[in-house]
């Protein structure tokens, strides 16, 4: 059998690329903005996780040209050796002190942190147990790692408990959840987590990949959100969202940020942050410092992109997280989803076609996620533009 067989049998993409249909690879010709040149024609960009709208910030920007000239384009090493600069300290030192955490260490993506954090500190006998629709990273950690790996019903705290239940006493136990969930929006159960945890002995470990800069005191994320921060063990979160750069972080107690800067092969094995998406990344946290009102006008966007979909009767997926800006619309079937999405692209709005296995089969999703710098004008020309692709198509509405 040729190991390249697979690649030549017939797929989805083949069938979406056959109907004109295919979603993924537009090329942008502009900076990630609230609007966007893309593939020669302007668009509404409700598809970016560029929450804080900092990508284009001049402050970002400036710090990451001056990095790359003082610094020049790259590392050329791992953190361990000789890919460490000065702008990598500052910045996990600034880090650790806004989420309140002892220590923080830096990893060259959101996707390498979750393999470098997990593997790292789940052993041989240990369990690990995750949401079921926790990101696909922390799926691929646990398979890097040497524990075992144990999933609860997304959010069932009941389901959670049977399988803490389940652990040997002997083992040790880290439960891994997303704060906010990137497919469908909502928010972790941390307060029934953290009780759950305590009552078994488990640590706590949350991805707040989507959740810093967008809820919490000041953007701190969901453990802040819950009044809870003392009670996480260990953040993880990514600068290519609210950060508006590239890049992951660990923040816990100094003695497991330790342990993992020199046990994660992740980490040990990959060339370092380059200077300018370290100092990008460090401007766009000190303004989110400075600027706490940014979060709020994210939410408040959020609160009217929702307002305005209801409005025109158009069916959103249920969630906890009313003022969260990720904000799924129904379109249940494959073909459909995509179908919609390529008809909202060609009328100048670009959102993200979800499909299984990210979500179950029969509940596909337009998903529309939102920046604090989108004017509710904005929004109202794309809802617009939404209600008239969906009604079109029959799809969507609110049953």
């Amino acid at each position: 059998m040729d190991v390249f067989a697979k690649c030549y049998k017939p797929s989805l993409a083949d069938e979406a690329r056959g109907k004109g249909i295919y979603p993924y690879f537009h090329a942008l010709e502009s900076r990630q903005d609230t609007e966007v040149v893309m593939e020669g024609k302007r668009r509404i960009m409700l598809g970016s996780n560029n929450y804080l709208g900092l990508t284009t910030h001049p402050e970002v920007i400036e710090a990451g040209v001056r990095a790359l000239e003082k610094y020049g384009s790259g590392c050329s090493g791992s953190r361990f050796l000789n890919g460490t600069l000065e702008l990598h300290l500052e910045l996990e030192k600034e880090l650790a002190a806004f989420l309140r955490k002892e220590a923080a260490m830096t990893f060259s993506t959101g996707f390498q942190s979750n393999l470098g954090i997990i593997s790292a500190i789940v052993g041989l006998g240990d369990y690990v147990i995750m949401d079921r629709e926790n990101h696909a990273s922390l799926y691929d950690a646990c398979r890097l790692s040497f524990g075992k790996m144990l999933r609860f019903w997304h959010n069932d705290m009941e389901d959670l408990e049977k399988k803490l239940a389940s652990v040997p006493e002997s083992a040790g136990c880290l439960i891994v959840t997303d704060g906010v969930f990137s497919m469908g929006g909502d928010i972790a159960n941390l307060p029934e987590i953290c009780q759950l945890a305590k009552k078994y002995g488990a640590r706590v470990m949350v991805d707040d990949a989507h959740g810093l800069g967008v809820i919490g005191e000041g953007g701190r994320g969901t453990a802040s959100y819950y009044g809870l921060e003392d009670e996480v063990d260990i953040y993880m979160g990514t600068f290519s969202k609210s950060l508006a750069s590239l890049g992951g972080y660990i923040a816990a107690p100094a003695q497991v940020v330790d342990y993992v800067k020199h046990a994660s092969r992740p980490f040990i094995f990959s060339a370092s942050i380059t200077p300018a998406s370290c100092a990008s990344a460090l401007a766009a946290l000190r303004i989110l410092e400075a600027h706490p009102e940014l979060p709020e006008t994210l939410q408040s966007r959020a609160l009217f992109l929702r307002k305005k979909l209801r409005e025109a009767n158009i069916r959103m997926r249920e969630s906890n997280g009313e003022r969260i800006p990720i904000i799924p619309i129904y379109t249940y079937e494959v073909i459909p989803t995509l179908t919609i999405a390529k008809d909202l692209y060609d009328r100048g709005v670009y959102v993200n076609s979800t499909l299984p296995p990210a979500v179950a089969p029969g509940e596909c999703l337009l998903r529309t996620s939102l920046m604090a710098t989108h004017s509710e004008a904005l929004i109202e020309e794309a809802v617009g533009i939404i209600a008239d692709v969906l009604r079109m198509h029959h799809i969507g509405e609110e049953k």
